[in-house]
Parts: C-alpha cells; sequence; structure tokens
C-alpha cells in the first residue's frame, strides 16, 4: 500500500518524450517504488481546458496517501483553473502538494491554441491551490511569460517561489533533462528547485 502518489502534467504539444525532465522524473521516482501517474492528456495539439481539468480530475481518484503533483507549463495553468472550479464545489478535487513549472503568461494566451486557458478574471490572491505547499519554480528569461511568472503568479498567491537565472522555459531544449532537484523536491517538500547545471 502506497503513502503517497505522484501525478505528473505537462503542457501544450508534449507528448511525455524521453529525456524531459517530467519523463526522468516519472522513471526515476517509479524505480523507487513510488506510486506515478504520467497521463498523456487529450489533444495535446489542441487542448480543451474542460478536458484536461476532467483528466485531473481522473487521475487525482484513483491517488492514494499523500497526494502530490507536478506541472509544467500548461498545466499549471490549467491546475489554477481546477483550483478556482472547485473552490465553489461540495466535493474537490485536491492535492497536499503542488509544484507549478513555467506557466505562461498573459501575453501567451493570444496564441489561439490555448486562448482557453487564459487566467482572466482569475482570483489568483484568494486561490487555495493544495492542502499543505504550493510551490512555484520559473525562469527569468521565459519566452512563454515574459511578464515574470514570479511577479505574475509567484506574488498573488502567495507561494514559495524558486526563480532560474536564465532557465529559458524550463524545457527539454532548455537543458532541462534529468532534474535532481526536481526529484529531491518531489521526496522532501523543503528541497529548492535549483538550476540544471
Amino acid at each position: 500500500m502506497w503513502n503517497r502518489s505522484f501525478l505528473i502534467l505537462h503542457g501544450v504539444e508534449n507528448r511525455r518524450p524521453e529525456g524531459h525532465w517530467q519523463h526522468e522524473l516519472a522513471m526515476d521516482l517509479r524505480e523507487r517504488g513510488e506510486q506515478v501517474f504520467y497521463p498523456q492528456l487529450p489533444d495535446t495539439d489542441r487542448p480543451r481546458l474542460v478536458d484536461w481539468t476532467d483528466a485531473f480530475r481522473s487521475e487525482l481518484a484513483l491517488m492514494r496517501g499523500e497526494k502530490v503533483v507536478v506541472c509544467h507549463s500548461l498545466a499549471s495553468v490549467a491546475w489554477l483553473h481546477l483550483a478556482a472550479a472547485d473552490a465553489a464545489s461540495a466535493n474537490p478535487a485536491s492535492a497536499d502538494r503542488v509544484l507549478l513549472v513555467s506557466p505562461p503568461g498573459p501575453q501567451a494566451f493570444d496564441w489561439d491554441v490555448i486562448a482557453g486557458f487564459t487566467t482572466v478574471g482569475l482570483d489568483l490572491a484568494g486561490m487555495r491551490l493544495a492542502e499543505r505547499s504550493v510551490r512555484l519554480v520559473c525562469s527569468d528569461d521565459d519566452p512563454y511569460c515574459t511578464e515574470g511568472a514570479a511577479e505574475h503568479y509567484g506574488r498573488p498567491l502567495g507561494c514559495e517561489v524558486d526563480v532560474i537565472p536564465g532557465g529559458g522555459h524550463l524545457a527539454l531544449g532548455d537543458g532541462y533533462g534529468r532534474w535532481p532537484s526536481a526529484l529531491a523536491w518531489c521526496l522532501d517538500e523543503s528541497e529548492r528547485l535549483r538550476p540544471n547545471r
């Protein structure tokens, strides 16, 4: 019986490629005997918010023990929408810990493919994203969040923030294959996310 489980959620146009830090994280956790859910989200090239949040709920229902959620890119924003939708629900989907990595900023939603995920209208300051802890990790030069995720998301959410200098979108092309500090955080929430150098 597992006393914790992990849900790893990817971004737009991501097919969980080998080498990406999320793929490597899933493998590393499984090698340690952890229960890991790493679903291919529906219609990754033209996602619909409701389909993604429904998929999140379905995966969360399968999890046991401490629920740890790791979101990258568009999945981070979808998690915000899930939290907002569930705020008034009598039976909300919940996680104990959440890691938000490189959420796209307002200008990114000008791209019609992800326009339905816009955060306009979300009350970030009033959100409860997890039962215990939330950490945001972002870079200072993410081309998909030119507004700066630390300021745009971290400040109103009031969560712990780790800024990675020169990390881009913290994706495979930015040098984020296996990412030891992501694994370290999964195993111990007090760990800070550090550059992959």
